[in-house]
């Protein structure tokens, strides 16, 4: 691709977004000597302790507890996340606030141009033309530590350019084996690449691969258990933590709900805590950040009747884990599902953790070549033995959405998952007062 001059340039952030699809004939390629070089030429530096976080899932949340905490301890961040749910910029955070277009348009202005002075430019996914941007905002921008959240994998992502000062592995489970392997064993490998040689590497992973204990050992690494260096044991509405940083008594349920949130503040205080010397932290900064963290779509509940649960989990372990938190929510009449997943994840799997907690499904296609038909989901929900007539197609998401909001009473429950797209859709429309059947 011919370099763009100056003035060819997008002006806006939504032709940026469109451009940078166009830079890597791949939309994943996953290996850091394109990222490498490009950093090399932009004069990056990140003067600041970093926390890297990857894992099938948990790696959001545990993100969002590391950045609640710092913030609440009165330190400034840097937080870096994918995918985003409504708009781009929840991608880039500085404080706790998105990134605002002009920041984002400049930062890849710096990118374009140092990808650029090779000679040909270098080739560049959308998701690592995204990481440098993020990575020179936070370089400008000197906060006091930054926390940044893996893409896909962790040996190979754009963001494992950065060496982290703490590695967070939050789960291993199956999940694009295309790109990391069919195996646990070999997820966790390349998960593990995260770790970096003398430094602490926390596992929140309660039954790891053998992979990641070996890595970690070949490396010397300094590899942080759950269950075994640190914990979080719930007590009669509250909690407590033990492990680096000194015990934590007394703690609150944190905000963000199901009850595998617990395993996942308990890594992010144990990250945190191998910070301290950096970093210090009283325990009130930690109770503040548990009851006011945030994060869209991790079941996330709607006010209101009925009750509209939005959840991302879009492979088994995720949807497993949605399955048991809809099971301790309580009684409702029926549970209606919004259902949409992409083609190249285990649908069939998702079914079979979700279909004992879902009466009646509306599912919908999701856009684009990797999102499966509404007839391919049909055909994995009458494959698992789920009735014919509880099953009804729609055009799109937000159809699919509106029929489940005219469908139920307010004794029910609406359940959203699959994908982001999926719970983007109903994010962007809210609380449909009605729809026609």
């Amino acid at each position: 691709m011919t370099p763009l001059q100056p003035h060819e340039r997008p002006a806006d952030l939504a032709g940026w977004l469109a451009l940078l699809e166009t830079l890597h004939p791949r939309p994943i390629a996953l290996g850091l000597d394109r990222v490498r070089a490009v950093l090399g030429r932009m004069d990056v530096a990140l003067a600041c302790p970093v926390i890297t976080v990857t894992g099938t899932n948990g790696k959001g949340s545990t993100t969002a507890f590391c950045d609640a905490m710092l913030r609440a301890a009165g330190y400034r961040t840097g937080r870096y996340t994918s995918p985003h749910l409504i708009r781009y910029n929840e991608r880039v955070a500085l404080d706790g606030v998105p990134a605002d277009d002009a920041a984002l348009v400049e930062a890849f202005g710096v990118v374009e141009d140092a990808r650029c002075a090779a000679d040909p430019p270098t080739p560049l996914t959308y998701f690592e033309f995204g990481t440098l941007a993020a990575l020179w905002l936070f370089a400008r921008a000197r906060p006091d530590a930054v926390v940044l959240e893996v893409g896909l994998g962790g040996r190979l992502d754009a963001v494992n350019v950065v060496d982290a000062d703490v590695a967070v592995l939050t789960s291993v489970d199956i999940d694009h084996v295309e790109f990391l392997g069919p195996s646990r064993e070999d997820i966790g490998r390349e998960k593990a690449g995260v770790f970096r040689a003398g430094r602490p590497a926390v596992c929140g992973e309660r039954d790891p691969p053998a992979s990641v204990v070996a890595h970690a050992g070949a490396i010397g690494a300094e590899l942080l258990l759950i269950g075994r260096d640190y914990d979080g044991i719930v007590h009669d509405r509250q909690w407590r933590y033990r492990g680096p940083g000194g015990d934590r008594h007394g703690l609150p349920i944190p905000a963000l709900r199901g009850d595998y949130q617990i395993g996942n503040a308990a890594t992010a205080i144990a990250a945190l805590g191998c910070l301290r010397h950096v970093l210090p932290m009283d325990a009130g900064a930690i109770r503040d950040a548990l009851v006011r963290v945030e994060l869209a779509g991790r079941l996330q509940s709607l006010p209101g009747r009925p009750a509209i649960v939005l959840d991302v989990a879009h492979n088994p372990h995720a949807a497993r884990a949605l399955a048991g938190a809809l099971a301790a929510m309580g009684f409702f009449e029926r549970t209606i599902a919004v259902f949409a997943m992409l083609a190249d994840k285990d649908v069939g799997g998702v079914v079979a953790a979700m279909r004992p907690r879902v009466d009646a499904w509306e599912v919908a296609p999701l856009p684009g070549p990797r999102g499966a038909s509404g007839e391919t989901m049909r055909a994995h929900l009458d494959a698992a033995g789920v009735a014919t007539d509880a099953v009804r197609v729609h055009t799109d998401v937000a159809t699919a959405y509106a029929a489940a909001v005219a469908r139920a009473s307010e004794a029910d429950r609406i359940v959203v998952f699959g994908s982001f797209l999926t719970v983007a859709a109903a994010l962007a429309m809210g609380r449909p007062a009605s729809a026609p059947t």
